[in-house]
């Protein structure tokens, strides 16, 4: 399991896990047992979730095309109510339903519920129904977990007018772990981390990345993954672990709390 040093007193004990669409689709009891010990430590944790797999297949059944553009995708108006009633009515609840089976107590909540995740179209002419967002109700979140109640967060923000936004993961991720303070985000993926010449690294940081990526030691599909753990950790997150589901993997650590 990953373990997190102390960080800046600013940061609240608590952490963001981060489950992209593949890895939702088959956690371990691994997972499960990890984020129990996680708890136990006396962590505060709330979860975001994406969808890309299912998501796809939707569209695919319904006939709707759908393209990337920067790592976006581009939501047109008959994709976003697929990708809405997806996230917020197939991937989202069975989330919550493996995390209350195995004993976690936890809610299903998106952008509509309290205003949780007040948006505003990111570029409509470029992406068509995808969002950025302007405010995280937070009292919401801390009233839940007051009452020891894991929030499992799809990916759909709505606008003042109510008008459903799809929000790439890793953003609200970043965006839900600001707004609470927290001390770290797991970004979760089919991978325990960062693997340099055969070997799995404990830790890394921004100049360690950086020199892996032009000497060629992180290339591929972990290219973007770092990235945006470099992103989010630049935008005042302590430390940003990318793991598998057995919440094992690298810890990136930000310059103050580099030895």
């Amino acid at each position: 399991m990953t373990t997190f040093k102390s960080t800046h007193p600013t940061a609240l004990k608590r952490i963001v896990i981060k489950l992209g669409g593949s890895t939702l689709e088959g956690l371990n009891e691994a997972f499960f047992s990890n984020f129990k010990k996680l708890q136990e430590q006396g962590y505060e944790i709330l979860i975001t979730h994406g969808g890309g797999p299912a998501i796809n297949r939707e569209l695919e059944k319904q006939n709707v095309t759908s393209t990337a553009i920067n790592g976006i995708r581009v939501t047109s108006e008959d994709a976003i109510g697929i990708v809405q009633s997806t996230l917020v009515g197939k991937v989202n609840p069975a989330l919550v339903h493996e995390l209350n089976k195995a004993g976690i107590k936890a809610i299903g909540l998106n952008g509509f519920d309290g205003n949780l995740l007040e948006s505003e179209f990111l570029d409509k002419e470029t992406y068509g129904f995808v969002g950025k967002i302007k405010k995280v109700n937070t009292d919401l979140l801390n009233g839940l977990i007051e009452q020891k109640i894991v929030p499992v967060i799809s990916c759909i923000g709505a606008t003042v007018d109510g008008r459903a936004l799809n929000i790439n993961g890793d953003t609200v991720a970043s965006e839900v772990a600001l707004a609470i303070n927290a001390e770290s985000l797991l970004l979760v993926t089919d991978v325990a981390g960062i693997r340099i010449e055969g070997e799995y690294q404990q830790e890394a940081s921004e100049e360690l990345i950086n020199q892996w990526i032009n000497d060629g030691h992180i290339y591929g599909g972990m290219i973007p993954k770092v990235q945006g753990a470099l992103q989010v950790l630049n935008a005042g997150i302590p430390s940003v672990q990318i793991v598998n589901d057995s919440l094992t993997g690298t810890t990136i650590l930000s310059k103050e709390l580099v030895k």
